[in-house]
């Protein structure tokens, strides 16, 4: 039987490494270390409390809304599931 260009499991092994890939990316964009006690960026007082709850933070509140969403804005993946916006 004929399976075409791809063997059996394709997609499935496609979709298994996409997920992979966005499980190390963000694991690689995790905080590691001693927490900071001032931000890294504009050097406002990080909260004990968030230094607590994030270990490693290096950013204050604003600061990391503001690099997530900056890191939102490019994911690098097709979200949409059409073939067209692969194309492109």
């Amino acid at each position: 039987m004929a399976t075409g260009w791809a063997g059996d499991g394709a997609v499935q092994d496609q979709i298994d490494a996409t997920v992979k890939d966005g499980i190390e990316r963000a694991k690689s964009r995790l905080a590691t270390g001693p927490s900071l006690a001032h931000c890294a960026e504009c050097g406002a007082e990080i909260p004990e409390a968030r230094q607590k709850a994030v270990p490693g933070v290096r950013l204050c509140v604003a600061c990391q809304e503001a690099e997530d969403q900056e890191a939102a804005a490019f994911s690098g993946y097709n979200r949409r599931g059409s073939k067209d916006s692969q194309l492109r």
